[in-house]
């Protein structure tokens, strides 16, 4: 018992201490990744193709079963050792072992057996199909989330700004160099802050909700996330058209499309096949045991058991005729879902390619936004630095400074959502190439 509670101290203890470290983008989409509802139904449908495919394995084995009869008759019957009539009850037992094996039904197995096979390889690539969606949401709500947390940092910043700013306004009107409208305006200015960050928080909490939702995360617990490091890097030395080369024969969505037709495929050969004959072989052993009621005399059980005994081996050939257009129809559908799954995959390979070339000009876009936000961010930054010591001589009005205060609070939080925006466009263009989501 001591054991047993000294573990579960240190387990609950582990959880603790990890949960309050910080995580990072790539401990949320694993975490995703592992702990999805979507991604688990993946993994259930995985396990029954991999059932179907047990099954159709299991289509090539023969078939055997037993059977055992037992029947009174009471009245007028047919006597078996005599095969005559007679009005006695009688008791008969019956004990049967068949076996049958197809050797031939059009290679409707084999097919089926094969599309078992690549509906298996497609659930493994729709697993990491969903596993990579989630893991590329995941990382959208955690950028989100950092947005919504830099915006209220930002906000906050500029608030205690505002209450400094009062402060020196209320001390100078005093002495006669501020008006009380310039007062006025100050506490206007610190209320619109103080509004802005409310609004800041409860939308960062909303954020907080929805990525611990798409991590299936406690949404009471604590989850603390790391502030991202946007240091400069080298821009991808591939082409889209390079990048779209490899991710057309490497991408889990383009696999399970192209495992797709291969299933669909060979579905059709099987429906196909049900217009061959069909060739089986069976065999068995039977015997029986029979008693009359009303006298005795009879042979014991186990000498009917060995002379009633026989044996039997039989061939046979089935030729389909009509079958009121089944097979007919089934054929008709299956080519449907053969032409549906290669539409699938050339719309799949068109949109893969169409997500890359808006990648690569999203991450070109997005550096030079960077850059030039950079830029902004300072030239108002000395802006509102010049206009808060022009308002202090009294050469600017409370409007200039206000102005001049929410355009850099603007341009701050717009360098923040553009080298998110770049953060997030150059992963999505790193997973096309072949780098894993997260490490």
């Amino acid at each position: 018992m001591k054991r047993m509670i000294i573990a579960i101290s240190a387990l609950v203890l582990g959880t603790q201490l990890y949960a309050a470290q910080p995580w990072s983008v790539d401990s949320c989409m694993q975490y995703a990744a592992n702990h999805s509802h979507t991604v688990r139904q993946q993994r259930y449908a995985l396990d029954d193709s991999r059932a179907a495919k047990t099954q159709a394995i299991g289509a090539f084995l023969p078939s055997i079963y037993g059977s055992v009869s037992g029947q009174l008759n009471f009245g007028r019957a047919i006597d078996p050792e005599t095969n005559t009539y007679t009005n006695v009850s009688t008791l008969y037992n019956g004990y049967g072992l068949q076996a049958s094996l197809d050797i031939f039904d059009g290679l409707q197995r084999y097919n089926q057996l094969r599309m078992a096979k690549a509906n298996v390889a497609m659930g493994r690539s729709a697993v990491q199909v969903e596993k990579d969606d989630v893991a590329l949401k995941v990382y959208k709500a955690y950028m989100d989330l950092v947005y919504c947390q830099g915006a209220v940092n930002q906000t906050a910043k500029k608030r205690d700004e505002s209450v400094t700013l009062l402060h020196q306004t209320e001390v100078m009107a005093e002495v006669g160099q501020k008006s009380d409208a310039d007062v006025a305006q100050m506490r206007a200015t610190l209320a619109a802050d103080e509004y802005e960050l409310t609004h800041m928080q409860s939308q960062t909490t909303k954020a907080m909700l929805a990525l611990k939702q798409l991590m299936n995360y406690p949404a009471d617990s604590t989850l603390d996330v790391m502030q991202p490091v946007f240091d400069p890097e080298p821009q991808l030395a591939y082409t889209p058209s390079q990048i779209a080369a490899y991710a057309a024969t490497n991408n889990p969505r383009i696999l399970k499309a192209q495992q797709g037709v291969e299933a669909a495929r060979y579905s059709l050969r099987a429906a196909r096949g049900a217009l061959l004959p069909t060739i089986s072989l069976s065999g068995g052993v039977s015997t029986s045991f029979y008693r009359n009621m009303d006298k005795g005399g009879h042979a014991s059980f186990s000498e009917q058991f060995k002379n009633n005994a026989g044996e039997y081996v039989g061939l046979s050939l089935s030729i389909p005729l009509f079958n009121r257009l089944a097979t007919t129809s089934t054929i008709r559908r299956r080519k449907i879902a053969l032409d549906q799954a290669r539409e699938n995959l050339e719309y799949e390979q068109s949109e893969l390619h169409r997500i890359i070339v808006e990648a690569a000009s999203d991450v070109a876009n997005s550096i030079k936004e960077v850059t030039k936000m950079q830029e902004q961010v300072e030239a108002d930054s000395l802006a509102a630095h010049l206009t808060t010591r022009k308002y202090e001589e009294g050469l600017a009005s409370s409007i200039d400074v206000k102005t001049a205060a929410v355009t850099l609070l603007q341009s701050r939080v717009k360098l923040l959502q553009s080298q998110l925006t770049m953060a997030y466009n150059r992963r999505l263009l790193a997973y096309y190439k072949g780098d894993k989501l997260w490490k």
